[in-house]
């Protein structure tokens, strides 16, 4: 008994220190409120760390695992798959909101507050993709804000690797060395999360904790109740599509940082660090999870298309406009799967989705437009939750159809 209970702390003694440093952190934020800001900067310094060690971390993540497979037409089936996954998963976080808030519709009246906007970026569709795809510079690569644009060109250099033959051998090993160096230096990160991240939380809880008990209160109720309840059962028959009952085991056990992470950091793109170490723990072969893991976090948002629908349904009630319509429905199903894609996977990164959205209805921006951010912003935890584990258990479900893993 004494050797399971040593073993047991041992192996758990990181998710227990940061869980307690979000707790503390959350009950110094109940109790000091405002007063909690002077330790923001800690927070701060934490997430900053992590953002930076980010950019090089899915460069030498993709390019290594390109460059490393023997045969391209195995790439093609994996990414055959992957995109399947991606959609089926996303579309059913879509219905299932829309389901919730069929069942708990809203009809409140909502006021309209003022908050500053960032400067949205205007421009055709066409040059909207080419920005989003690519950028004019390479120095712009080394930032999370063209992370799509660093994944395509990280499957380029991979794929250059890969055609390079025993010529490329010297590059590949660099590759190799730096996707390792990455790795562990983001292990060292990763010790100051308790103290990072229970500051951040200490910020988060004292500064929108008020708002949550506003007008706001019904939308996110139905949007929590909905994602909790898509998290633990939509995610356990995904891991049981995995590979049954062992391969539920596997996910359950595994994915306690990569939740905390994702609640306490809200980006999809900082918690690719935890969900690649553990998909490694699970067993899921690494060509799989270094591809699979850096494309979902841009690409792939379980919790940002259920906080699409949520945003749709609530901006239709404050402006008197049906949402029952089929053809509507299926419009909003269509800009859920845009938005996933166009996202940042940073914090409050959803602006150019919610954009994109008040702009397919037709709605008025100025009025729509400051809700749709505060309901973005107190969403953020639990739909980044969802974003992140998603791409966790995207990683197995890909894993099962395409290399037949077994748990």
């Amino acid at each position: 008994m004494e050797v399971k209970k040593i073993n047991f702390l041992k192996s758990y003694s990181s998710v227990l220190l940061l869980l307690g440093g979000i707790i503390i952190g959350s009950i110094f934020g109940l109790v000091f409120k405002e007063k909690v800001a002077v330790i923001k900067p800690v927070g701060d310094i934490f997430l900053n760390l992590l953002f930076t060690a980010i950019i090089p971390l899915v460069f030498f993540t993709i390019t290594s695992s390109i460059a490393n497979l023997e045969k391209t037409e195995k790439l093609g089936r994996l990414f055959v798959v992957m995109i399947a996954v991606f959609l089926g998963t996303l579309l059913i976080s879509a219905i299932v909101m829309i389901i919730a808030v069929s069942l708990f519709p809203i009809h409140e009246n909502i006021i309209i507050t003022k908050i500053p906007l960032e400067n949205i970026q205007s421009g055709s569709v066409g040059d909207q993709i080419a920005q989003l795809l690519t950028t004019n510079d390479f120095y712009e690569l080394l930032s999370r804000k063209s992370m799509l644009a660093l994944i395509i060109f990280s499957f380029l250099i991979g794929f250059a690797t890969l055609q390079s033959g025993e010529k490329g051998n010297t590059f590949k090993s660099f590759l190799d060395s730096g996707n390792e160096v990455m790795k562990q230096l983001l292990n060292m990160i990763m010790k100051l999360a308790p103290i990072g991240l229970g500051a951040y939380f200490a910020y988060q809880v004292s500064y929108y904790g008020p708002q949550l008990f506003g007008v706001y209160a019904k939308p996110l109720g139905v949007y929590y109740v909905a994602c909790i309840f898509y998290f633990f059962v939509f995610f356990s028959l995904y891991a049981l599509l995995a590979g049954g009952k062992k391969a539920f085991v596997v996910f359950w056990s595994n994915n306690i940082t990569p939740s905390l992470t994702a609640i306490g950091t809200c980006s999809s793109i900082a918690t690719i660090p935890a969900n690649l170490d553990a998909a490694e723990k699970m067993g899921i072969p690494k060509h799989v999870r270094n591809l699979v893991i850096p494309l979902g976090a841009p690409l792939h948002k379980d919790g940002s298309s259920m906080s699409s629908i949520l945003k749709i349904t609530f901006l239709f009630a404050m402006f008197g406009k049906d949402f029952t319509e089929p053809s509507t429905i299926l419009l909003a199903l269509g800009i859920t799967i845009i938005v996933s894609i166009v996202e940042g996977g940073i914090p409050n990164g959803g602006y150019i989705g919610e954009v994109l959205a008040i702009t397919v209805y037709g709605l008025p921006m100025e009025q729509a437009l400051p809700v749709a951010m505060i309901l973005g912003t107190l969403v953020d935890p639990i739909a980044t939750l969802l974003n992140a584990n998603g791409d966790v258990i995207s990683s197995m479900m890909v894993s099962r159809f395409s290399e037949k893993t077994k748990w």
